[in-house]
């Protein structure tokens, strides 16, 4: 059998002669040939189970053997022909954006930050050692003569990394994400300067533009990886990154697999009669000469790299070395070697040969070096305090599902079930690390590798928190994005946990921005009509203050100044100087004698007091200016030759730019105002961010005992997250007290957007159940998608509300009127300076606090909540000090009322603080007439602030609110005295927490301390402190059982029958007389006491 190009009449594929050829396909069936490469690469994808070395040299192969077809068949080879007459450069527009993007996209932008000079030097050495080494080994060993410029563009083409399959072996075997990203970086870097390379080679080759292409070239890549690079989970809808990462990772898979099977293509077309042996030996030459030139590499770069990175090792150096694989980035450069070669050499199909041929190498030889390496090294092995991490959070689960099964168990439907079986099913079971006992008791690790492992652990902790705020809604983007990248920043430092202070540079970014307004409204000040008063005797002079202190007269200034920047510009322009000289001149004139006119009509009014004023300062220099330039013109003239008069007149020309400064004057209110609205943004995002940080703690808190099971850790770390919280919320307080208009609107548009959320959630709720029609849903929708989007225009400031409005704000008024009103004629207002002292620890209550602005600080040498001394010592409960800061809205005061006990820490003020008092008889008064309804309230307030603070273990993801549990109506609070004892848990009781006291367990003698959730195993407890509080959540659609009083029965809210309700009423009412009569005793005026009792009711 002839040649292919002889026996038939097929074109030479462009791909790699870029001959032309005259034959054409008359049927395009090339559509199903990239189907059935498609449905051949998912058959192996699922057979060979994802294993991309071995698939995609299958497909090599199999389109090695449609190549060889091709050579014998006719009707092959016009199912061929579109590829082979396709140019490679529209191959590489179409596959590489999409790679390359997906390579940025997998890459931490933040890792990429911190490292981006040692992996641009990594990148660039890589480049430079290949290009050099590489090339020099195939100009000398290579049997075949290729010219210089083949060779060198040859060893670029080879020395490039796969950024996408040389981290592919290292993903799911638990090796260091900061290594994987070294890696990907180094490997980005070098395809991106070696594309660039091919790029400039290509254009000037072509002789077009190269600056104009070559340009656009660069910035396409640039642009495709930015893109990645910035793109996070932030930047897509909730639930729709998996999906679109899903999708991205398909037809990256598919650009994989149509590059190899298309070289397999073209090579297969081509005659490999010629090749001989010696290229199966310099392929075993090229492949040893690409591994040396990577460890070379590393070598070179390993000084950098261990001095910048405390986790480089040697074990992380041989992964770098062995992780030099090539793949589909290396082949689709390929064809451009003989395409841009001006020599064209005999055998250019060698070209493809040799880079399939260590594409194939590298990926099998190579991906399972690095596996086999981590496991050797240690690298992918899980550290024993990750792994007793890890141990720790499966036993809480476990604890958790035993829970679910007890409480299952009472249910009526289900007794009939085996639980045996259940509990066998559901057991969980973790793999232990096989450790001797000599070698555990050496390997332990100590406290520092403890801690070390916790503070990662918190850093991923806190950035789910944040992405978990981001997806509520309670976050904006902007600040969930500073916050998780200083997140990411400050992981990387060992020992660093992320204080708020770490997150931002707002302490400086305020500074500045306040000393820029500072001197802007000092230049912007006008005194001038403050301090004159129009003369009464002359009405002349009164005539001229009108005019001076008008508007019109400043503004006619003002464009008499614009008016002369045209002029200004002719005077610069010495071209256009020279021709109108005279005109300039009369016109120079025209404006000093206007200046001069403008002053004097000042001095008239102002007098001495003129030259106080900075700007009219500045305007008699302009002035005295411009008399010494029209003399010094003037004595030009008349002494022509005389140098120095020259160089004079030319610098005072240039002073004429002085005249121009005025305006500046103008838009010094823009400027302002300008200013003052970065400061606003500055401020609610730093606002944004704080309050996110301190819930991210909060978080994180009630996880530290799942992160670590030794005491001294958990202690370490609750010392240093309490420490940071209270920094957090000490910052989110002078944020309020120095813009609390700003924090207002900020919290006002919160509240709007928490509303309309979950009123959206419940309008898909009803959609998707069939109560809603799918037209009225989709209307419906798209009006909270509307008001939702219209808060992106809701005003940065809102006036804070008047301290008579901030009665409506205490939930345990329920804005209720006739309470409102009660208090509202108690109330006082306080004002306290900086530094004043509200309460001290160990004195009396006078009463109750309600902060109106400021912040407070809170100190006491211990949170006892009223456990008996006696069972503290017995128990040895620790005596952690407590610090909390309060800021607008909080109440002080409100636990020691109630108990009309010591105060148990002292309020001090942290800023100038106003707020409403209420003294305690004025709210033991509130008590006798409103009964113990409003008392009750209190407690349950206090109740759930204690159990939202200090209780979060077994109460996760339940919403404790208030307002919420008022909505719900599903908590009540149960008092029990020393000595009595309770049933719990029985079939309406979800949780219950003992919010103050302590209590015991009837059946085990277990003690349980405020604050804290009693077991679901635990049924009966008996009260062990004087004053015993127990808040009660229960199940859904569940009533109360078992009340202990009538009266306990009566406060609860929102669950009586109608007659109860009524009574309620019927209270209230009583109340609101007897506030009025307390009126008509203040005002003896018995029309006052009924308007208010009409009013009220």
């Amino acid at each position: 059998m002839n040649d292919f190009e002889e026996n038939i009449s097929m074109p030479n594929p462009d791909l790699i002669c870029g001959r032309i050829d005259e034959v054409t396909s008359s049927e395009p069936h090339f559509m199903l040939l990239l189907f059935f490469i498609i449905f051949v690469a998912g058959m192996l994808k699922v057979v060979l189970r994802n294993y991309e070395p071995a698939i995609l040299t299958l497909l090599s192969l199999f389109g090695f053997c449609i190549g060889l077809l091709g050579r014998q068949f006719n009707e092959v080879q016009q199912l061929l022909y579109p590829l082979l007459k396709t140019n490679n450069y529209v191959f590489l527009n179409i596959f590489l954006p999409l790679m390359t993007f997906m390579a940025a996209l997998e890459m931490d932008f933040y890792i990429l930050k911190n490292m981006f000079w040692q992996i641009l030097i990594t990148g660039l050495t890589s480049f430079v050692t290949a290009f050099v080494f590489i090339g020099y080994i195939v100009v000398k060993l290579n049997k075949y003569t290729w010219n210089v410029q083949s060779c060198l563009l040859f060893s670029i083409t080879i020395g490039i990394t796969d950024p996408l399959q040389s981290v592919h072996p290292l993903k799911g075997i638990g090796v260091s994400k900061i290594l994987i990203d070294i890696i990907r970086g180094e490997s980005l870097i070098s395809c991106g300067v070696s594309f660039v390379f091919f790029g400039i080679y290509r254009i000037f080759g072509r002789k077009t533009s190269a600056f104009k292409a070559e340009f656009l070239g660069l910035s396409g890549i640039i642009s495709v990886i930015s893109l990645g690079l910035l793109l996070d989970s932030l930047s897509f809808r909730p639930g729709t990154d998996i999906t679109i990462t899903k999708f991205l990772f398909i037809m990256t898979f598919s650009c994989q697999a149509f590059i190899f099977t298309f070289m397999g293509i073209v090579i297969g077309c081509e005659n490999i009669r010629e090749i001989e042996f010696h290229s199966l030996s310099f392929i075993i030459i090229l492949f040893v000469t690409v591994n040396a030139t990577r460890m070379l590499t590393i070598l070179l770069v390993s000084p950098v790299l261990l001095h910048s990175c405390y986790e480089f090792s040697w074990r992380w150096g041989i992964m770098l070395i062995c992780a030099g694989i090539k793949g589909s980035f290396n082949l689709i450069l390929a064809p451009d070697i003989y395409n841009l070669s001006q020599e064209k050499i005999v055998l250019p199909q060698l070209f493809l040969i040799y880079v399939l041929a260590m594409s194939i190498m590298t990926m099998i030889i190579n991906s399972a070096m690095v596996t086999h390496s981590a496991v050797t090294l240690g690298l992918c092995v899980i550290s024993l305090p990750r792994h007793m991490a890890m141990q720790n959070a499966i036993l809480h689960i476990q604890e958790v599902i035993n829970n679910t099964i007890m409480l299952s168990k009472t249910e009526n439907i289900l007794t009939n079930i085996l639980w045996s079986i259940v509990e066998e099913k559901t057991k969980i079971e973790y793999p232990s690390f096989f450790l001797g006992n000599d070698e555990k008791s050496d390997t332990f690790p100590t406290d520092e590798v403890l801690i070390e492992e916790a503070r990662l652990h918190v850093a991923i902790i806190q950035m789910s928190s944040f992405e978990t705020q981001y997806k509520d809604g309670s976050l904006p983007e902007a600040a969930a994005r500073i916050l998780i990248g200083a997140s990411k920043n400050y992981g990387t430092v060992q020992g660093k946990f992320m204080s708020i202070y770490d997150v931002t540079t707002y302490e400086k970014t305020r500074s500045w921005l306040i000393k820029v307004k500072n001197m802007l409204v000092f230049l912007s000040s006008q005194k001038d009509k403050i301090n004159f008063f129009p003369p009464e005797k002359s009405k002349f002079m009164g005539f001229i203050y009108k005019i001076v202190f008008s508007e019109e007269f400043q503004y006619t200034g003002y464009i008499v100044t614009l008016l002369y920047f045209f002029p200004m510009i002719m005077h610069l322009w010495p071209t256009v100087r020279d021709s109108h000289v005279r005109g300039l001149i009369i016109v120079n004139y025209y404006f000093v004698f206007l200046c001069i006119i403008e002053a004097t009509l000042k001095i008239l009014i102002m007098r001495n007091r003129y030259f106080y004023e900075s700007w009219n300062r500045l305007e008699f220099y302009t002035i005295i200016f411009g008399l010494i330039d029209i003399i010094c013109i003037h004595l030009v003239r008349e002494k022509p030759r005389d140098i120095v008069l020259i160089q004079c007149s030319v610098i005072l020309g240039f002073f004429r730019i002085i005249r121009f400064f005025r305006i500046f004057k103008m838009v010094l209110p823009t400027l302002i105002n300008i200013i003052e609205e970065i400061i606003k943004k500055r401020l609610s995002l730093m606002y944004s961010i704080t309050k996110g940080y301190i819930q991210s703690l909060e978080d994180t808190k009630f996880l530290i005992k799942q992160i670590s099971s030794r005491e001294s850790i958990f202690q370490k770390l609750y010392e240093i997250l309490e420490m940071n919280r209270r920094d957090a919320v000490k910052e989110l307080g002078l944020i309020e007290h120095e813009c609390r208009e700003v924090v207002i609107a900020l919290k006002t548009k919160q509240a709007i957007r928490n509303v309309l959320g979950k009123a959206l959630k419940n309008l898909r709720f009803l959609w998707s159940r069939g109560i809603i029609d799918k037209i009225e849903g989709i209307n419906m929708n798209k009006l909270f998608l509307g008001k939702i989007k219209s808060l992106n225009n809701f005003p940065m400031t809102v006036p804070p509300p008047t301290p008579e409005k901030f009665l409506h704000n205490i939930v345990w008024l329920e804005d209720k009127d006739v309470l409102i009103e009660f208090f509202k004629e108690k109330a006082q207002l306080a004002c306290f300076d900086y530094g004043d002292i509200i309460c001290k620890e160990g004195d009396m209550p006078q009463g109750l606090y309600l902060i109106i602005s400021g912040m407070s600080s809170l100190y006491g040498s211990l949170l006892h909540f009223g456990i008996d001394p006696k069972l503290r010592t017995l128990a040895h409960l620790p005596r952690t000090p407590y610090t909390e800061y309060l800021t607008s809205g909080d109440i002080i005061g409100e636990l020691s009322c109630l108990l009309k006990r010591e105060m148990g820490y002292t309020a001090t003020c942290e800023t100038i603080l106003q707020a409403c008092f209420i003294s305690l008889e004025d709210l033991y008064e509130g008590f006798d007439i409103f009964w113990s309804f409003l008392e009750y309230k209190i407690w349950l307030k206090v109740a759930i602030s204690i159990a939202n603070h200090h209780i979060k273990e077994g109460i996760m993801g339940e919403e404790l609110t208030y307002q919420r549990c008022l909505e719900k109506n599903n908590a009540y609070l149960e008092n029990l005295s020393r000595y009595s004892e309770l049933t719990i848990y029985n079939d309406t009781m979800l949780h219950v927490l003992i919010v103050y006291g302590s209590v015991l367990n009837v059946a085990t003698d277990e003690q349980h301390f405020a604050p804290s959730r009693i077991p679901s195993t635990c049924f009966q407890i008996q009260g062990t402190s004087n004053i015993n509080k127990l808040l009660i959540i229960q199940k859904e659609n569940a009533t109360r059982k078992g009340k202990s009083s009538d009266k306990e029965e009566y406060y609860d809210s929102g669950k009586f029958d109608e007659s109860s309700q009524s009574f309620k009423e019927i209270n209230l009412l009583l109340g609101a007389f007897c506030l009025c009569l307390l009126q008509t005793t203040l005002f003896n005026d018995p029309k006052v006491s009924l308007k208010s009792f009409l009013r009220i009711c």
